[in-house]
């Protein structure tokens, strides 16, 4: 199905087009581990789906340029799509997730394609797009499933092993399966001593399931943070392709992307979506067999959208023990909340907001609870500070 000569071809196609991203060290990110980061985020769009989605469409025939081309996406392939078709004058119409996130779905206008958003999730907008290829003729751009976009992603596999040639393991993120297919091809046919990784949300793990069951596997529903990789049903190719080169695949939770998204903008000063961060995601939280191995981690996508990324601050925050509530019963009566503050204070936890409330059935008739909201540094402070608090008499709820 696919020669790593069409990955090196894809490459020299993609010279004056994608940029050479580059591989930046990481070694705060979980300390142990020797981590590094391909920084796809901030691939032109966005994304590393400008690789495979431009190779594909370099390689049309005249006819199928003429009828134009139609995509699928939850918005990131959608940009590839729309920027290549744009460069080679081609026309494209991109059918989109109604819930996608608004930034992607502009930028992908933005780029020149004509959009369809369609109800429910990326597996309805493919329904919809081979609907719409039938009816009109258009040119299908599969965004996983198809080995001339495997080949275009294959190429980040390239460039890692010649920007880091004493790489030991790679972890990549999985959707559908065409960037690991690719990478791990790349890697594994060049290099089969180093390890490949894939990394799903739980909230979507279709991949692993087909793995795990040894044939394809449909989810009935998928709900993730990380938008980019929900998707229901892997594609028959890159079924064979990771089960052939993917040496093991795990899940994260969203809060453990919460948390990797968080500590790649703090301690990288880099923005990465969902889908880009699940690989960090791994390696931060030991899901992955890497410590001792010089790792590199695809960070596949920084296309967030900004009202997302306040909520997954949120999440990080509280999954990295950076922000915490509690609710505390108390006698009421004067004094008392001003005790709760004093010990707070003097362990050094910031009080956010109070919340104070008299009629509460699970407090005494004379009785109160407040919701006390802090800022910490870590979950060892909490339990400090809870610690703290219960030595000095107060009872602390949860």
């Amino acid at each position: 199905m696919l020669e790593i000569s069409e990955i090196f071809n894809a490459s020299a196609v993609l010279k004056d087009v994608a940029r050479k991203t580059a591989i930046i060290p990481a070694p705060r990110l979980n300390p142990g581990v020797d981590i590094y980061l391909k920084t796809e985020n901030l691939q032109l769009t966005g994304s590393f789906k400008l690789r495979g989605a431009y190779y594909k469409i370099s390689q049309l025939t005249e006819e199928e340029r003429k009828r134009g081309v139609i995509a699928c996406s939850a918005g990131n392939h959608a940009q590839g799509v729309a920027l290549g078709a744009a460069h080679c004058g081609i026309k494209s119409l991109i059918c989109l997730p109604a819930g996608a996130p608004l930034s992607k779905v502009e930028a992908t206008r933005s780029y020149g394609a004509e959009i369809c958003l369609v109800p429910g999730v990326y597996d309805d907008a493919y329904a919809r797009a081979i609907e719409l290829q039938k009816e009109h003729g258009y040119t299908f751009i599969h965004p996983f499933d198809d080995p001339k976009v495997i080949a275009g992603q294959g190429t980040i596999g390239l460039e890692i092993l010649e920007q880091m040639p004493d790489v030991e393991a790679v972890i990549v993120p999985i959707g559908g399966g065409g960037l690991i297919s690719g990478v791990a091809f790349a890697i594994k046919t060049l290099r089969p001593d180093v390890k490949v990784y894939g990394v799903q949300s739980s909230g979507a793990p279709s991949m692993a399931a087909s793995l795990k069951e040894g044939k394809l596997c449909h989810l009935a529903d998928v709900a993730t943070i990380a938008d980019g990789i929900a998707v229901k049903e892997p594609g028959v190719n890159t079924f064979e392709m990771c089960n052939k080169y993917v040496d093991e695949v795990v899940t994260v939770s969203d809060d453990e992307t919460a948390a990797a998204i968080l500590a790649l903008m703090e301690q990288q000063k880099l923005i990465a979506e969902g889908a880009g961060a699940v690989a960090v995601a791994a390696a931060m939280f030991d899901k992955v067999p890497v410590r001792g191995l010089k790792t590199v981690c695809l960070v596949s996508g920084g296309n967030i959208d900004v009202t997302t990324l306040n909520r997954v601050i949120t999440r990080g925050l509280n999954k990295s023990g950076r922000n915490y509530a509690f609710i505390i019963d108390l006698p009421d009566k004067p004094g008392q909340l001003s005790g709760v503050c004093s010990v707070i204070a003097g362990h050094g936890g910031n009080i956010i907001s109070v919340a104070h409330e008299r009629i509460n059935t699970s407090s005494s008739i004379n009785g109160c609870s407040i919701r006390v909201e802090l800022e910490t540094r870590d979950h060892e402070h909490i339990s400090a500070i809870r610690s703290a608090l219960t030595e000095g008499g107060y009872n602390v709820m949860n």
